[in-house]
């Protein structure tokens, strides 16, 4: 039964990370955050763990989710190689930082920045989604992919909440933003992993753990994502774009409430 629910948490991030370029790490995390307490990780370390986990499943579902909007010719290949320099940077920081905080600020800390994301994809402007790609100006992606990638590490995401606000505010149409989100979600993932895995380990982990990454939760989720992510990447070319942002910002704020009540 547990496997069963991991994989359909797996099956489910897969298809929003495709849709969205989220990684998933919004649903993956609020359902771990409740799961491990269920499975003798105290609730102090639940959050952690959850974040940790989701990094892990989240570098399997962002290779999915990136090959199938690249097979579409969507992602932006200047703007991401502009931001990972400061994704792998800040990923790496974030990381570090985070495994020593308490669960109550960090609890705080993702349900805020759900409220924040929400807000930020609703009052959104920029080009229409057929519009001509614009020049994006470099200067901000650098800064800008070492504060998603901090922020991410922290909220054990794949950065799609920062990253596509960001982009479509640069210039870029949305579903080209989101497809350059959803690649952008790999190097987040693995350099926060690194930092994850010198953490230590807290009790009631399965055997599979790696610092404060349990690979068992995670391996499961990601290799279900890894088969959904495409379904979700066809959805984004084929919805309207308001239809994009609507189901995007209710889930956040669906993810803020959980939280909350469950803190």
């Amino acid at each position: 039964m547990d496997t069963l629910l991991l994989m359909g948490i797996g099956a489910i991030a897969g298809v929003m990370a495709g849709l969205l370029g989220i990684g998933g790490g919004l649903i993956i995390v609020p359902a771990l955050a409740f799961w491990f307490p269920l499975h003798g990780v105290e609730r102090a370390d639940a959050l952690h763990a959850a974040v940790a986990a989701s990094l892990a499943s989240i570098s399997l579902t962002a290779m999915a989710s990136a090959y199938a909007h690249f097979r579409r010719g969507a992602i932006e290949w200047r703007a991401l190689g502009w931001l990972t320099p400061g994704l792998l940077i800040g990923s790496s920081l974030g990381a570090l930082i985070v495994a020593q905080v308490s669960r109550t600020a960090l609890t705080w800390f993702v349900a805020a920045f759900c409220i924040f994301a929400a807000w930020q994809v609703i009052n959104v402007r920029g080009p229409a989604v057929d519009a001509p790609k614009a020049r994006l100006p470099r200067r901000w992606l650098i800064p800008g992919g070492i504060g998603i990638g901090a922020v991410s590490a922290a909220v054990g995401i794949g950065g799609g909440s920062l990253t596509v606000p960001l982009l479509y505010r640069l210039g870029t149409p949305l579903r080209h933003a989101i497809a350059t989100s959803a690649a952008a979600g790999l190097p987040i993932a693995l350099a926060a992993i690194v930092g994850y895995a010198f953490a230590e380990t807290p009790a009631g982990l399965s055997n599979w753990s790696i610092g404060l990454i349990d690979l068992k939760p995670a391996l499961t989720i990601g290799s279900l994502s890894v088969i959904t992510a495409p379904i979700g990447a066809t959805l984004a070319h084929r919805w309207p774009t308001d239809r994009l942002k609507r189901i995007f910002a209710v889930w956040l704020l669906i993810v803020a409430v959980l939280l909350f009540l469950g803190r």
